[in-house]
């Protein structure tokens, strides 16, 4: 029975919490604020006084920053009727895919049997670069979230250009602007299915496709790899939103406001009256303004600021990138609220839960490699948000090695969202890295690590990259991402529950109506004034009152008279900028405060009191403290002495392993070489049991490592096993390449211990020559990637 008294006793402290975070807040955005106006004028004091405003020369230098001014507002209005003219112009062509590349098409989802808007392209090479077509090829799934297609192949520099400059052949999935009648997100993951397999029919003699999904098409590639485990190469998820409640990273949960957004208007039905409203079209605008939301700072003043202090330069750029920022796609009445009830408010798809429509998913069931990459400045999906789903589906370490699992997590430091997938930088690093190492990541041992990427430049000045893998503990990584615990995360099994009774009872109540008022002819005109392309065509050609500005714009580039940014007067220019922009991310600051706030004043007093109600804060069951007790190493210790050859390999590479020190890359390149020349040692069975096995043999060599050396003679009962194992260790040590590594103390006697084992009354195996200092770091011996 539930006790009143203690109930509001919690109730109260929740509301002390709430108050105390959004006094923190409001007082950091206070002196973040004030910190900026410091700034501010104390350049603006430092430009006066290195170049000062004299009074004899201000009305020269008035004059001469009136004329720059003019001229500067022309080329910025003559650039927003340029982002006019090409939405209309992009509208007009259909809106077709923004890709820097060549391509073709290669098979058209709309022609299937369950027909979806999307289609498989090909990237041309472009001249000078050849890709080999026995080489993994590379599929890249852009994100379908209000934009179009395009954003991973915007620009040279780009996840296409790493991995055709790699010499992979590259394809591409696109969607184009209006969803088939009736096509719903399992439609569009059995199409993402057959594209895949026609790349396989492409590249028959080259590995499974490497798929790479952005944003939104990240949890796509996830879901296309869970239902079809068998036909997909690794994975590389890059910004994708798959823990939605996470959030939290610094300062507290309000750094993340989007994940706030589904409580504080309702939960999902907004999304289906929207929908209603639009004749069963969800107008993809409505998610660029979010994103839009979440900086006005950005939106209604940097970006064009930015535009106005560089007019000689930055138009071009600004045009070319609002072509693609300004193309809006549609969605189905039933994919948006798939989306919005399964992942956004529901949270439902990575716990394995079956979500509706015969669409249930077990990430599980993933056999290959999952790359990770997120960015701690991205707002948009925070860390949080792209990792904590490995806790939720596995639970543990020990059962990501269990099932053989492999997963590498990539953090940048500061890069917002959209930088992650359109920023050169970014490309020419992290992504071109992730597609060197791809492969060899494939040799690691099952479990979870991270990638790290550490920047060298040469006497030249050339840059180089080195990498390496350092293995990681699930536990630890989730309470270093969380610092509460995720203890945040139970106000929104509440919001939850309001969100499925607002859905019940709009779609009881409120669908009928909306269905009733709206048109084919009535969304149209909706979505032509929505705001976000209102702004775009009003500003065109299409207004009359735009017509002097094209010539008004050539006449100023012919007599342009700029001034340089050190002007007195363009430093006070710059300065007023930087105090509105101050001002608009200190009201955003506070806003967010606010709307954080009221999150949790609702739904965490709305939770406390309705703990245990319809499912509302069903605790999970606490895992076992000790590792020992967990049921997989419980499973793994007991089968201690099952298996054969396979078991026996993997076991031996484990006991000889070095512990806790970064694997670099190269050591994976040697491995991989090791595994094609040793290989007819070396068991034949599928990748991805060679590595479960593996993960179970590494659980038994951590936990009971005397028995497992005690127990290998059992596992190669048969003599030649036993011949076999020993032949391998020794033409793998007696390898110059191996002889380079520099062993320990500790596995040179357990090999010295194995030696005796399996052939008793015989001398060990000569431990491999000591090498020079400068040898690579280490962190297994070769042979631990060999068995993979």
């Amino acid at each position: 029975m539930k006790n009143p008294a203690k109930q509001l006793a919690e109730s109260q402290e929740i509301s002390k919490e709430v108050a105390k975070a959004f006094e923190h807040r409001a007082t950091v955005a206070a002196k973040h604020l004030a910190e900026r106006v410091r700034q501010a004028g104390d350049r603006q004091l430092a430009a006066l006084a290195e170049r000062p405003l004299l009074p004899w020369q201000v009305g020269v230098d008035a004059a001469q920053y009136g004329v720059d001014f003019a001229q500067r507002s022309v080329l910025l209005w003559d650039a927003l009727r340029q982002r006019g003219n090409n939405f209309i112009e992009h509208e007009r062509q259909g809106l077709p895919p923004l890709l820097h590349f060549a391509h073709e098409m290669v098979m058209d989802g709309r022609t299937l049997e369950r027909p979806v808007n999307y289609a498989l392209l090909r990237i041309v090479p472009p001249d000078g670069v050849k890709v080999d077509a026995r080489r993994r090829p590379y599929l890249i799934i852009d994100p379908r979230g209000g934009h179009g297609p395009g954003i991973g192949g915007f620009k040279a520099d780009s996840e296409v250009g790493v991995a055709l400059g790699a010499g992979h052949p590259v394809y591409f999935v696109i969607f184009f602007r209006v969803p088939e009648p009736g096509q719903t997100l399992l439609d569009v993951c059995n199409a993402e299915r057959e594209f895949v397999r026609c790349v396989r029919a492409l590249h028959p003699d080259a590995p499974k496709p490497a798929i790479v999904g952005n944003c939104q098409g990240g949890w796509a590639a996830m879901m296309l790899a869970a239902a079809n485990p068998d036909d997909t190469g690794p994975l590389v998820v890059v910004g994708a939103p798959m823990s939605y409640w996470g959030g939290a990273w610094s300062e507290g949960p309000g750094d993340n406001p989007m994940r706030y957004a589904g409580g504080l208007l309702g939960g999902s039905w907004l999304a289906s009256l929207t929908s209603d409203l639009g004749a069963g079209k969800f107008d993809g605008a409505w998610l660029v303004q979010n994103f839009e939301n979440l900086n006005p700072a950005n939106s209604l003043w940097d970006k064009y600021y930015h535009v106005f202090a560089n007019a000689d330069t930055e138009p071009v750029r600004f045009v070319e990138f609002e072509r693609w920022w300004g193309g809006y796609f549609l969605l189905n009445r039933e994919e948006i609220e798939w989306i919005t009830q399964n992942l956004f408010v529901g949270n439902r798809l990575w716990a394995g839960q079956h979500s509706g429509a015969g669409m249930g998913f077990d990430l599980r069931d993933v056999k290959v490699p999952i790359v990770l990459f997120a960015s701690l400045g991205d707002n948009i999906t925070p860390p949080q948000q792209a990792f904590n789903w490995v806790a939720d589906v596995y639970g543990s370490t020990e059962e990501i090695k269990a099932r053989g699992q492999v997963i590498v997590g990539l953090m940048h430091q500061d890069i917002g969202h959209l930088g992650i997938f359109v920023s050169g930088r970014v490309a020419k690093k992290e992504h071109a890295q992730i597609v060197s190492a791809l492969q060899s990541i494939e040799a690691l041992p099952p479990g979870l690590y991270g990638m790290e990427i550490e920047e060298q430049t040469d006497g030249t000045g050339k840059t180089s990259y080195d990498v390496s893998f350092v293995e990681i503990r699930l536990e630890n990584v989730v309470a270093r991402l969380n610092h509460y615990r995720r203890e945040d995360e139970k106000p929104f099994q509440a919001m939850k529950a309001v969100s499925e009774f607002n859905q019940r009872a709009y779609e009881l109540f409120g669908r009928p109506l909306a269905q009733a008022l709206s048109s084919e002819a009535g969304a149209a005109l909706g979505r032509a004034f929505h705001p976000l392309r209102f702004e775009r065509w009003a500003l065109s050609d299409l207004n009359p009152f735009t017509w002097w500005l094209a010539p008004a714009a050539q006449q100023v580039k012919a007599a342009r008279q700029p001034l340089a940014p050190d002007h007195p007067l363009r430093q006070l220019e710059s300065t007023g900028s930087e105090l509105i922009s101050a001002s608009l991310d200190g009201w955003r600051a506070l806003r967010d405060a606010m709307g954080e706030a009221a999150f949790f004043q609702v739904y965490g007093n709305m939770f406390a009191l309705c703990r245990g109600d319809q499912g509302i804060g069903d605790e999970p069951q606490a895992q076992p403290v000790n590792p020992r007790d967990l049921p997989f190493v419980k499973q793994a210790l007991a089968a201690i002495e099952k298996g054969g050859y396979p078991e026996a390999l993997a076991r031996v590479t484990f006991l000889m392993a070095h512990q806790d020190t970064p694997l670099p890359l190269s050591r994976l390149h040697l491995a991989r070489e090791l595994i094609e020349d040793y290989g007819d040692l070396l068991p034949q069975l599928p990748l991805e049991e060679i590595r479960r096995i593996g993960g179970e043999q590494e659980i038994i060599a951590r936990y009971e490592p005397q028995r497992a050396l005690a127990t290998l003679p059992v596992l190669l009962a048969r003599p030649q096993d036993r011949n076999r194992l020993l032949t391998l260790l020794e033409r793998v040590l007696a390898d110059r390449r191996v002889q380079r590594i520099v062993p320990s103390t500790e596995q040179t006697g357990m090999l010295a211990q194995i030696r005796s084992l399996l052939v008793p009354d015989v001398p060990a195996i000569a431990a491999p020559a000591t090498p020079s200092a400068s040898s690579t770091r280490m962190r297994r011996r070769p042979a631990a990637a060999t068995r993979a």
